[in-house]
């Protein structure tokens, strides 16, 4: 891809493209789509195997508009609840826990446990495919169909050397392959298994827009690359067949088994992309069980999922490039998106790509707004002594099949790097960080003009902000000295009604972290009466708890504790929600129901 060009400098530049920077381009026929995918998987054979060098590695995930969604206020409906802390509301995304006021629905374990929240009692458990193996498992709900989400990483097997005077050299490294599964569970009356799908593609992410799933999937190509040289591999390519490209989504329902691939018809590429890695969107109707996925293939890399229920983005880096790499190891720093429309029923469709300078922080660092797409990147270096980072803040918009720079803004946290991001309308709030905390307010209201309208530097830092009541911004992260030294878990209240943002209160408990500073489905925000619930740990090892407070227009107050039985094991709190007046904490082996007014304990439910 080309990079979209624009000018840099002060914040408040912005200028439109030069040149358009990408074009997509459909394949004729599966011979025109095989052609391609050989020379392009070819070109990457070298001494790592399939690719330039070892992967890339990622930058490190520090890391709804009124919190977590609550439902049931209807007459007859259940009580109200909330409901995963997601980015969008109309986009779900796999979690640890769901609820709809009528029951729960965890997994802990390698069991599917279901709790009926009025009786505070385990009323079923269910042993999974897959078994203990399943400690990354998520779940999706829509009525009565729980789908888990999981993948299996395999172990790199060890290199065989060759036996003593045997010719040739040692096998090309090979990729191993992860196994992803999908468990579809009717749980209308006791929980069983409808249904399951398998495929060797690594699992990226899922979206759920009412009982619609929309499933985003990696793979590199199936081709044993025999011992030689180069030339040799290069050959096993060029004459591997198509369904070496292709993966297989095994889907066994109603005692059948049936393979899927994506059609030849339905795979695209951006213009200019020359690798080997394929991206897959499956769609399914969870009310209809699994069937045929519906696959779309995409040959290019992707990491990072953004939904709105309307559109589904997702982005990638190019092969070799990352912020923590050396300078003069570091390829072109950008980062390449593309987006697919999945407004409607059936087959998303890939609409368009395009491409920003920098590296993304994670899926918060996305908003699409007027149908739009806002994207917060870091360029440059940030480890050392090297100081030559900065942030930006793209604004791109969909011309025909190219996401093309409408405007930009630059100058962001000189010599740091972003380690937050919301959008909210028209606004964007970006936190960078190296020793002091930078929150930086933007004006959005024009796209292709944005503007920076205030900025507030205090000790620590945000890794998490979430949009409160009465124009307020809770961030949740890290108390830190001047020298950018951390002391411990930070929560503080932000006033940002006006244009220039004033922290009002904040709570610090040293020597602790918070899974919510970089899993934001571990946040609980109830708008109703302001209680925000984070789990806390102890960086010794100690305690671990849930810590509750009560979030004014002017104030943060601690409210108390919940613990968990001294004798569980499970790893600590890492999710809680509310059903009606309960407050419910949640860890592998068991869940705990609280008053959410008083705190004061009721129940443990040991799984």
């Amino acid at each position: 891809m080309v990079l979209a060009a624009g000018c840099s400098g002060s914040p408040g530049a912005a200028d439109r493209p030069s040149a358009a920077p990408v074009r997509l381009v459909a394949y004729d026929d599966c011979a025109a789509l095989h052609e391609k995918l050989r020379e392009a998987t070819a070109d990457r054979v070298g001494s790592h195997g399939l690719g330039d060098g070892p992967p890339p590695i990622d930058m490190p995930s520090d890391t709804a508009l009124k919190g977590p969604r609550a439902a049931g206020a209807a007459p007859g409906a259940p009580p109200r609840h909330s409901t995963t802390n997601a980015h969008e509301r109309d986009a779900d995304e796999p979690d640890l826990v769901k609820t709809d006021g009528r029951r729960i629905v965890t997994i802990a374990r390698g069991n599917l446990v279901l709790i009926d929240p009025a009786t505070r009692k385990v009323t079923d458990t269910l042993d999974l495919p897959g078994g203990d193996a399943r400690g990354g498992a998520r779940l999706l709900l829509d009525g009565d169909r729980v789908l888990v989400l999981d993948e299996e990483s395999p172990v790199d097997p060890p290199l065989r050397r060759p036996a003593p005077g045997a010719g040739g050299g040692l096998p090309a490294p090979q990729t191993p392959k992860p196994t992803t599964r999908l468990t579809l569970v009717d749980i209308s009356a006791a929980p069983k298994v409808a249904g399951t799908m398998t495929t060797h593609a690594g699992f990226v992410d899922a979206r759920q827009t009412g009982g619609t799933v929309r499933v985003v999937l990696k793979s590199v190509p199936d081709i044993h690359l025999p011992s030689g040289d180069i030339e040799t591999q290069r050959r096993a390519v060029v004459t591997a067949p198509l369904d070496a490209w292709l993966p297989v989504f095994q889907v066994e329902a109603g005692g059948r088994s049936t393979d899927y691939r994506v059609p030849c018809d339905r795979v695209s590429r951006p213009a200019s992309y020359a690798g080997s890695t394929m991206l897959s969107v499956l769609t399914f109707d969870l009310a209809k069980g699994l069937g045929d996925p519906q696959a779309i293939g995409v040959t290019a890399d992707g990491s990072t999922v953004y939904g709105n229920g309307k559109s589904l983005y997702v982005t990638a880096t190019p092969p070799g490039a990352s912020p923590w790499r050396p300078r003069e190891k570091q390829s072109e720093e950008r980062t390449d998106v593309y987006k697919f429309d999945v407004g409607g029923e059936g087959r998303p469709r890939y609409v368009a790509s395009g491409s920003v300078k920098g590296f993304l922080h994670d899926q918060y660092a996305m908003s699409e707004h007027g149908g739009k797409l806002r994207m917060a990147t870091t360029t440059g270096r940030f480890a050392g002594d090297d100081r030559s980072s900065q942030s930006s803040v793209y604004v791109l918009e969909q011309a025909g099949s190219q996401l093309r720079q409408a405007g930009r803004i630059d100058g962001l946290g000189k010599g740091e790097r972003i380690y937050s991001v919301r959008f909210l309308g028209t606004t964007g709030y970006v936190v960078t960080f190296r020793e002091i905390d930078p929150l930086y307010v933007l004006d959005l209201a024009d796209p292709r003009r944005p503007r920076l309208t205030g900025e507030l530097k205090i000790p620590g830092y945000s890794a998490y902000l979430h949009p409160a009541e009465d124009g307020r911004l809770l961030g949740v992260g890290q108390d830190a000295d001047r020298t950018g030294r951390t002391r411990g878990l930070q929560v503080s209240l932000f006033d940002v009604s006006g244009e220039q943002p004033r922290r009002i209160d904040h709570h610090t408990l040293p020597g602790t972290t918070s899974q919510a500073e970089f899993e934001p489905h571990a946040f609980l925000y109830w708008p109703d009466s302001g209680l925000t619930v984070i789990p806390v740990n102890a960086r010794d090892g100690g305690r671990s708890e849930a810590l509750a407070f009560k979030v004014t227009a002017s104030s943060i107050t601690r409210l108390g504790t919940v613990r968990h039985p001294p004798g569980d094991r499970g790893g600590g709190i890492n999710r809680s929600l509310i059903i009606g007046d309960t407050l419910w904490t949640f860890s592998d082996t068991g869940t705990r129901a609280t008053n959410a007014t008083t705190l004061k304990t009721s129940t443990w439910l040991p799984y």
